[in-house]
């Protein structure tokens, strides 16, 4: 029996590149990201290694995944990830435990494919946490499926959606103008929307101070 801590998400796998394409496309040479629900961590492995001059901050709700994400950092020879931190975005705390991120700490935040496969609060606290420790000119970055008013919704997403609903009543695809109502309460507006593979969306959210 294998007891290697690397953990594998097909998923992951298959949209780090295009996701890749775009975080280089928005990004400056230089900076520093935190990363909300790495998971297995193979995005921060795989991000980090491409933008040397960055350094990630990969957090998780969950313990178990830490050995995962540090595993993958070092298979990708990533040395900018840092130490995986306990993160629940619905806490007013970041991270948990240890010493609190201060106030503007990130050029980026990023999270992925969360935000249908936890409660709707979790939204909230998404954007306000992004709010409190975003750099004035920094960058919040989501990823992931999004129903939207006015655009058909794919019949794989609509699948999708009700197979999450079965699994737990409080998950599902968001309204991506739901979303964005809570981003505009925490000051946050939406930048810019590019469509994704397998009907898919990478959002980009500033603070509202700044021109998208």
């Amino acid at each position: 029996m294998s007891t290697t801590p690397l953990r594998h998400s097909p998923a992951a796998e298959r949209n780090q590149g295009p996701i890749l394409a775009q975080l280089l496309a928005l990004l400056p040479p230089t900076g520093a990201a935190l990363e909300i629900a790495s998971g297995t961590g193979q995005h921060a492995a795989h991000f980090a290694a491409a933008l040397p001059g960055w350094t990630w901050q990969p957090t998780d709700l969950h313990h178990t995944h830490f050995a995962s994400i540090t595993a993958w950092a070092a298979q990708a020879g990533a040395r900018n990830v840092l130490a995986p931190q306990q993160l629940d975005v619905l806490n007013d705390r970041w991270p948990n435990e240890g010493p609190a991120f201060g106030a503007a700490s990130f050029d980026l935040v990023y999270c992925a494919n969360m935000l249908h496969i936890a409660p709707w609060a979790c939204s909230t606290g998404l954007m306000q946490g992004a709010a409190r420790h975003l750099a004035p000119d920094g960058s919040l970055v989501t990823y992931g499926p999004y129903l939207e008013d006015g655009v058909p919704t794919a019949p794989g997403n609509l699948a999708f959606d009700a197979s999450l609903r079965a699994q737990d009543a409080s998950w599902g695809i968001r309204r991506l103008e739901d979303v964005a109502a809570v981003a505009a309460q925490a000051g946050l507006q939406l930048a810019a929307r590019h469509a994704m593979p397998a009907n898919n969306l990478l959002l980009v959210w500033i603070h509202a101070a700044r021109t998208p």
